[in-house]
């Protein structure tokens, strides 16, 4: 089998390229390196330059390479931007699924894993969100989401594509420096950011129904996700394989804002009080997975934590900034 992975040099990307390769799986990348970096690839991987919008350029490489599955990761994923950039996020992320599908379905590729995200649900009222949660999103990118995953699952039954949805929830962490997220769009590099300013961390509000006030999430190292691409991959390669699966992928444990703010002072060395900000519009109390269908249906669970996450993503900070 063949694997293309759209979006390949990326942070996440390159991890799942990298964990895939090393399982045995032959991969290739497709990347238009917007944000993602070549020397992410090791040697072996092929890498396509192009965007998922390009119907003709998929066409020719899914043929070209003999390709049997797909793992579409290459998407837009700043909730800000896409409040303030509606319509490109719905043409890339949602036009490109289709544009990417079309292709998948003309050349006779069976096997389809989406990058879906927790931000389909929304603000649920729940301990542990489960699948099968009302999806409720609260900003344009989760709807993108919500729509690639209906889009994913009727191509899948027009064609007789095995599909399988994974619903990521907070992404951290790096199997190695060089692979580490280089933006600063998420909370333990925005930490890392103030801290490397000489600035103190900010936590947005410390009154929400919370043991300690602040927001409790489930974080998920990078390379843990990457393994569960690799089980999606691997459920669907028998011929007779079921589709239409829709997982989340965390650890089922949620850690506060606060906990992880004192846990990255720990490691960093820098442990200079947060400074306490009003709530955010629309930030869930709190949000953690339910992890059971992962264990059931992929033979999957999450086996770093975050103290890992937070001691690899610093390693990588420093490569790259410090």
């Amino acid at each position: 089998m063949t694997w293309l992975i759209t979006g390949g040099a990326g942070y996440i990307g390159a991890h799942v390229a990298r964990t895939m390769a090393g399982a045995g799986e032959r991969v290739l990348a497709l990347d238009d390196l917007s944000a993602g970096v070549p020397a992410r690839l090791p040697e072996g991987i092929p890498l396509v330059q192009g965007s998922s919008l390009d119907g003709e350029l998929l066409k020719r490489v899914l043929a070209e390479h003999a390709v049997t599955g797909v793992v579409h990761l290459a998407a837009r994923k700043q909730v800000g931007e896409s409040v303030s950039q509606p319509a490109r996020y719905y043409q890339e992320n949602v036009g490109g699924l289709a544009t990417l599908l079309d292709a998948v379905a003309g050349a006779g590729v069976r096997r389809f894993v989406f990058s879906s995200s927790a931000a389909v649900y929304g603000n649920p009222d729940v301990d542990l969100i489960t699948e099968d949660t009302p999806c409720a999103p609260l900003s344009p990118y989760g709807e993108t989401k919500l729509a690639g995953e209906w889009l994913v699952r009727a191509a899948g039954r027009a064609h007789g594509i095995g599909t399988v949805c994974l619903r990521y929830f907070n992404v951290a962490g790096a199997a190695a420096p060089e692979l580490a997220d280089t933006g600063v769009f998420n909370v333990v590099p925005m930490v890392f950011d103030r801290l490397t300013r000489g600035e103190s961390p900010r936590i947005f509000g410390d009154d929400h129904p919370t043991p300690d006030g602040t927001c409790v999430r489930d974080y998920i190292h990078v390379a843990d996700l990457a393994e569960a691409h690799l089980a999606a991959a691997r459920r669907l390669a028998p011929a007779d394989a079921p589709g239409d699966l829709t997982v989340n992928i965390g650890r089922g444990e949620g850690v506060s804002v606060r906990e992880l703010v004192t846990l990255i002072g720990e490691v960093t060395g820098d442990a200079r009080p947060a400074l306490v900000g009003p709530r955010r519009p629309g930030d869930a109390p709190r949000a953690v997975a339910s992890a059971a269908r992962a264990a059931r249906e992929l033979d999957w669970s999450a086996r770093r934590g975050v103290r890992e996450m937070v001691e690899s993503a610093w390693r990588g900070w420093l490569l790259h900034r410090g």
